[in-house]
């Protein structure tokens, strides 16, 4: 191979620098939405002004009270916890604050080039949050609610060859549990400093016995995951990277050390 994973007023000299400039089926559904580590059309971030407006709009738990990038993503991290890539939905009010912290780290990036070096995008990512979101009838006609669970969701990116591998993994409950996983795997090609375009190229489902169980409603598993589309990198340093699609989704990712999902 989806998941869509911020008190009183300080002057700037105590929010973080604004980082310098220098930086097998294979026809996808109707309906896309975007797994692949993939803003809306006008998203574009200006630090300076983002840091402004954040200082006149700050809260007791404004994100910026934090002095380092690193105590940001340590906070992110903490409120991500038990949300479970925000896939089955969570509190509007959660979803505010993650995107508050989302934009204050994007205003940070200390890479605001990433398709310049690829090398920082290679390898192998997990998703740990994103907006997207499988609620209602969707989950019910693919088994969410009653047997079949969500296990982790990863992204290993092959830099050489363009190609990124979506693994989203499955649990099915039984008397003999029965692991497998969606497949997607997608090509992209650098369409400016921050964003690529992606194509779908083919999925699958492994085994076959978790395929029969989603055959079905197979179109409307790859509606929900299809990475069809662009992605904007809007933040990428050795252990996190953000990134907004064309659908307006979030996608958060965490390096991961495994190397075969």
């Amino acid at each position: 191979m989806g998941t869509k994973l911020l008190h009183p007023n300080i002057s700037p000299s105590h929010v973080l620098p604004s980082t310098p400039t220098i930086p097998k089926l294979t026809k996808p559904p109707t309906h896309k939405q975007h797994f692949f580590f993939t803003s809306r059309s006008n998203f574009a971030i200006k630090v300076s002004d983002q840091t402004s407006n954040l200082l006149n709009n700050q809260t007791d738990n404004s994100p910026t009270n934090y002095p380092t990038i690193t105590h940001l993503k340590t906070k992110l991290n903490q409120t991500l916890q038990g949300l479970n890539r925000g896939i089955f939905g969570i509190p509007s009010e959660k979803k505010s604050e993650i995107e508050e912290m989302v934009k204050v780290l994007e205003g940070l990036n200390p890479n605001p080039n990433p398709t310049v070096d690829l090398d920082k995008l290679g390898g192998c990512w997990k998703l740990i949050y994103s907006t997207i979101t499988i609620l209602g009838s969707k989950r019910t006609k693919l088994g969410l609610r009653d047997f079949i669970s969500l296990g982790d969701f990863f992204q290993v990116i092959d830099v050489a060859k363009g190609k990124a591998v979506n693994e989203i993994m499955f649990n099915v409950r039984g008397l003999n549990l029965l692991s497998g996983k969606l497949v997607i795997e997608a090509s992209f090609n650098i369409s400016s400093k921050s964003r690529v375009d992606i194509r779908y190229d083919t999925s699958t489902i492994v085994p076959d016995q978790l395929m029969n169980m989603f055959r079905k409603n197979y179109d409307v598993l790859l509606g929900i995951f299809n990475p069809d589309g662009w992605l904007e990198i809007t933040y990428v340093d050795e252990t996190l990277r953000i990134g907004r699609d064309d659908k307006g989704n979030i996608f958060i990712l965490e390096r991961s050390n495994q190397t075969d999902p």
